[in-house]
């Protein structure tokens, strides 16, 4: 018979770790469960360490050649045999012996639940340090409605990777990791599966997140910064595409928001009063062509992104791109009584300007009115 939990452990480079790893699973109280270590070719010891285990629920595959981890986790996945799928990184582990025991009574009593997660705690060489704050939903175990859940996780991925475990026909019904997302398939596997299926989130921390310079965010931000940030916005398109496929398109439109926040946020970073190298006015537009189909929706998320760009840019004292960026979006839609009002007042100079920032003072004395 197929085990009922298949922890995908990939390993590169890990081979130092990799048994803490293993043998917080193997003590688990729960053990109808198998562990698949999936070696990428690694060229240090894992395939020593992988067969050291004597357990028969272990299996060690190796590739050659190396896939890049993207493959690997879904080669791991599609030779799982289990009706739950655990993927975790060699230089994680379990914290708790009775963890998947929960899980899996937690999931059994919630049939519409997509796929469980828990906090985490971080762990430095080799000593537990504090509770991951963004992994933590509230201290009682529960069942969040797919589309609530959906909503939280646009703001950020608040999933933590390695306390995730999804459902195996969840995998074969959406599909695994998308190959162009290297950075950030994970947070959208979660968004995925909360546009179909409830989260189930337990409150107990019982996951140790290990935190190393070799961590795939680490490596992948020292070969190429732009990789992350460009992967953030390609979650957003993929998402809005899937939840339209969907016909949510209340959450579409969601995304749309979620989408000229994000860009806002990459372009009006700036150093020396230009964007920062990681992100340019360039990789934005490459980004609309690449994912939105329709002309009108390039124009619109394009006028927006930059209305908000020049807002940022102007309070940054930077007029000249501030001016050009309004009339960007103007040109893109004719019609935004609010854009217009910026940018002429921005043509009118220091009166102009010192009557917008005298509006901003007003607006913030109001919020803080109310506040108190």
């Amino acid at each position: 018979m197929n085990p009922r939990v298949s922890f995908v452990v990939p390993c590169y480079r890990l081979a130092h770790l990799l048994k803490e790893c293993v043998d917080s699973i193997l003590a688990q109280t729960f053990g109808d469960l198998e562990v698949l270590i999936m070696d990428d070719c690694s060229p240090d010891d894992t395939p020593q360490i992988a067969k050291s285990f004597t357990d028969p629920r272990v299996r060690h595959i190796r590739n050659d050649p190396n896939l890049g981890h993207l493959r690997n986790y879904n080669k791991g996945i599609f030779l799982a045999r289990g009706q739950f799928i655990w993927l975790i990184s060699a230089d994680d582990r379990l914290r708790r012996p009775y963890i998947v025991e929960r899980y899996v009574d937690f999931m059994d009593r919630h049939p519409a639940a997509g796929f469980a997660f828990c906090p985490g705690m971080g762990l430095e060489d080799g000593n537990e340090t504090s509770l991951l704050r963004y992994s933590y939903h509230g201290d009682k175990d529960q069942l969040f409605p797919g589309p609530q859940f959906f909503i939280k996780l646009l703001k950020s991925n608040s999933v933590l990777a390695a306390s995730g475990m999804v459902r195996r026909d969840v995998y074969e019904k959406l599909g695994m990791f998308p190959l162009n997302m290297p950075f950030g398939g994970d947070w959208y596997l979660w968004l995925l599966f909360a546009l179909h299926y409830d989260v189930a989130y337990l409150a107990e921390p019982m996951v140790h997140y290990r935190q190393h310079a070799q961590s795939m965010t680490n490596v992948l931000n020292e070969e190429d910064p732009r990789i992350c940030t460009k992967d953030d916005l390609r979650v957003l398109w993929q998402i809005k595409r899937r939840a339209e496929e969907a016909q949510r398109m209340e959450l579409a439109s969601l995304v749309d928001d979620f989408i000229v926040d994000r860009a806002t946020l990459f372009l009006a970073s700036v150093r020396n009063n230009g964007p920062r190298p990681w992100y340019t006015f360039e990789d934005f537009e490459g980004s609309v062509i690449e994912n939105a189909p329709s002309e009108e929706e390039r124009r619109r998320i394009r006028s927006r992104v930059y209305s908000r760009v020049a807002d940022e840019i102007f309070w940054l004292r930077n007029y000249s791109l501030s001016n050009e960026l309004y009339q960007r979006s103007l040109k893109l839609q004719f019609f935004q009584p609010k854009v217009w009002l910026q940018w002429l007042l921005l043509q009118a100079g220091r009166p102009g300007i010192r009557l917008r920032e005298a509006q901003l003072a007003l607006r913030r004395w109001v919020a803080d009115s109310k506040s108190h």
